[in-house]
């Protein structure tokens, strides 16, 4: 059986089977953490399949359920608003995604611009192309639209997305059972949990949207597991799939190499990691900066430039490093002026992140996931741009809800009820307000 420390051991190698419920590949039983013996007559094949998948059944349920309630209330919002679905679906950077997945980069009808009002021959570039050139290939496909193929991809991107958080959180509660301060959780319930708020953040509807964070999640959620469970191809091809993704990969590819290189370091003594490991460990760091150094580079051909893409972004959208300066102002300004709901929530998000890493911690969650988190939230709270987007741009940062997710699998099902009851609600109301009452980008 995997211990606490497993994430640090290299030695230690847990199953990498994601079809079961436990990190050492035993399933978990139905009523808890504890790991069921299997039977020595397991019964029919299917019957047998569902008992070790039930996990991520129950994961792709929840999820699934959570968003239909906030697409059937952003629905509601567009009725009442005099706007369609659809339309509310592909505001914004959808409208970009669609056309770079229809016209390619150099084809966007200069209708679309910048954050300054502008369009160049370059503002394209600063979209990652990743997801739209996916879109594209998926609407060349009969009777496939490129809005179908864009929702549907995300679709099934969020589920993937989902049945990783549920994984995560499990192997997270395995991990964490003896040395945090929280105490041992059960892990099927952290992970259901962990979903319910991956879910539920306050604007997960991008992940219904025409939008990169579904597929951000899910390759980045799978890359630490990767990490934990030492699955090194796993977490590399993960890291270097998410470079195509959006620039906040940086982040996964960093955190995903340096685990590997601690790997290497404490197990190069160790009579237990096999050459094999070694050699994983060294493909991961080399895959894993391959998909975002190649489209840097491509951005380098097209403007002349090795820091061509950054020029982009900073001049279009102002979003360069400030250490903190402009979300600092924005939170100031807003929790002391301002009468709006959508900035005034906005603040409190940005302050809610940062208690939740000062939780994370203190809860002592694995040190890949709570680098991840942390480096994510230093990227986007110490970078200036569009403060509006930062509820959309903290979402992978979900991973800091484990202990959360721990606490609330703790206490007794009405406490955690009415915890998870008002946190559907306000996210589902809190997205779509966003997307048809906010007149502004996000």
């Amino acid at each position: 059986m995997a211990t606490p420390t497993d994430v640090d051991d290299p030695g230690r190698r847990p199953d990498p089977d994601p079809g079961t419920g436990g990190v050492d590949g035993r399933p978990i039983s139905p009523g808890g953490s504890t790991p069921a013996r299997r039977s020595a007559d397991p019964g029919p094949p299917f019957a047998d399949w569902v008992r070790r998948y039930r996990w991520c059944l129950d994961a792709l349920v929840v999820y699934l359920v959570i968003r239909a309630i906030g697409i059937l209330t952003l629905a509601r919002f567009a009725d009442l608003r005099d706007i369609t679905l659809g339309k509310a679906l592909t505001v914004w950077d959808g409208q970009w995604m669609l056309a770079i997945a229809t016209h390619g980069y150099d084809g966007v009808p200069a209708s679309l611009t910048d954050a300054r009002g502008i369009h160049t021959a370059d503002t394209a570039y600063a979209f990652f192309p990743g997801y739209p050139y996916l879109v594209g290939f998926l609407a060349k496909l009969p009777g496939v639209t490129p809005f179908g193929a864009a929702l549907t991809l995300n679709l099934v991107l969020g589920c993937i997305a989902a049945v990783g958080a549920a994984r995560l959180g499990m192997v997270c509660a395995r991990l964490m059972s003896r040395r945090s301060p929280i105490g041992p959780a059960p892990e099927r319930a952290t992970g259901l949990l962990l979903v319910v708020l991956f879910a539920a953040t306050p604007m997960s509807i991008v992940l219904n949207m025409a939008y990169t964070e579904a597929m951000f999640c899910a390759l980045a959620t799978w890359a630490l597991i990767g990490i934990l469970e030492k699955r090194w191809l796993l977490a590399g091809v993960m890291a270097g799939l998410c470079g195509f993704c959006r620039p906040t990969a940086a982040v996964v590819i960093g955190v995903v190499v340096l685990a590997a290189l601690v790997f290497l370091w404490t197990g190069r003594s160790s009579a237990e990691v096999t050459g094999a490991d070694r050699a994983r460990a060294v493909a991961a760091i080399v895959l894993s900066p391959l998909g975002y150094l190649t489209y840097l580079g491509v951005v380098w051909a097209h403007t002349g430039s090795p820091t061509g893409w950054f020029r982009i972004q900073t001049e279009g959208w102002d979003t360069e490093f400030d250490w903190g300066v402009a979300a600092f102002n924005f939170v100031n300004e807003q929790l002391v002026n301002s009468a709006e709901v959508a900035p005034t929530a906005t603040s409190w998000i940005v302050l809610s992140t940062l208690v939740m890493l000062g939780v994370a911690v203190w809860a002592r969650l694995p040190w890949p996931v709570l680098l991840f988190g942390s480096l994510l939230v230093a990227q986007i709270v110490l970078s200036s741009g569009l403060m509006m987007s930062r509820p959309r741009l903290l979402l992978p940062a979900f991973v800091l809800l484990i202990p959360l997710a721990m606490a609330l699998a703790r206490a007794r099902p009405v406490i955690a009820g009415l915890v998870v009851v008002p946190i559907v609600v306000g996210s589902s109301w809190f997205g779509a307000h966003m997307l048809t009452v906010f007149p502004h980008a996000m």
